[in-house]
């Protein structure tokens, strides 16, 4: 469920170090808190970065180390100036009466801060992600509460960060759990399947429209005619060309790459040797 307002886009390397710091947590805890670093616009909030913050709850009282976040923050603004503090997020499913208290800490330190909540404990068999901005409610001068809002959340990736993401994806299914980095070839192989198979699922569902089997959807075909549109008009021939002649470059890289390291190693082996 979500309401008008910013959409919050999450980075893969977010959500790997809040289960991270999950794991590591201290023993006892039931939880753990931190800051959401990241970048703000009109439409949107990209969140890019986090860090944890070390905290103590109990039924009655919550402590967190505001020391320790300003001094993490400040180390975050030498490596990156641009990411500024967007709010914070706590492991759980519930926003707890602890939650608005931390909430109230952010706000000083951001302009209305987000919320983000992870559920670690996969309660309803995964783990879901909700993003929240504050407001307060009540009659003026008397009784002020807080309502937290809900705001759709979108998951992306810069292109470095999708190797990882396909990596984790293979990890899934191997009996081990671990799994190598593949060539640059291979990348290339498997990227070019999985279009292919794209390809056949979309020819498929375009059979299956115009014999009626499947009735027509004006937003697919919305999407259809936009990637159509995004295609270059070029002939099979130049397309193959082009094609070649970057397979041969990505060839060579590769052949270079692999003579700098066998060489490297030799001279490695040599320096020992004498």
């Amino acid at each position: 469920m979500s309401v008008y307002g910013p959409v919050v886009k999450i980075h893969p390397v977010v959500l790997a170090s809040i289960c991270d710091s999950y794991e590591r947590r201290n023993e006892g805890a039931s939880r753990v808190i931190g800051t959401l670093l990241g970048t703000v616009d009109k439409h949107s909030i990209e969140v890019t970065n986090c860090f944890s913050v070390p905290h103590n709850e109990s039924e009655d009282e919550v402590a967190v180390d505001m020391e320790f976040a300003k001094n993490m923050y400040e180390l975050h603004k030498r490596v990156s100036p641009t990411e500024v503090i967007i709010g914070w997020y706590a492991t759980g499913f519930d926003i707890t009466e602890h939650s608005v208290l931390i909430h109230e800490y952010y706000s000083r330190e951001a302009s209305n801060p987000i919320h983000l909540t992870v559920d670690t404990a996969l309660q309803s068999g995964k783990m879901n992600i909700r993003a929240y901005l504050s407001a307060q409610m009540g009659v003026p001068g008397k009784t002020v509460g807080v309502m937290f809002t809900p705001l759709t959340v979108k998951y992306i990736y810069y292109d470095t960060e999708r190797i990882g993401v396909d990596l984790l994806q293979r990890t899934r299914d191997a009996p081990s759990r671990s799994k190598g980095l593949t060539s640059d070839l291979s990348q290339v192989g498997g990227a070019a399947a999985r279009v292919q198979d794209m390809l056949t699922t979309v020819l498929a569902y375009i059979d299956d429209v115009l014999s009626g089997k499947v009735a027509a959807d004006n937003s697919v075909g919305r999407f259809l005619t936009d990637l159509v549109n995004k295609v270059p008009t070029i002939p099979p021939e130049d397309f193959e060309n082009m094609l070649n002649s970057n397979i041969n470059d990505l060839l060579m890289v590769t052949y270079l790459s692999n003579l700098t390291q066998a060489q490297i190693a030799l001279h490695e082996k040599l320096v020992l040797l004498s």
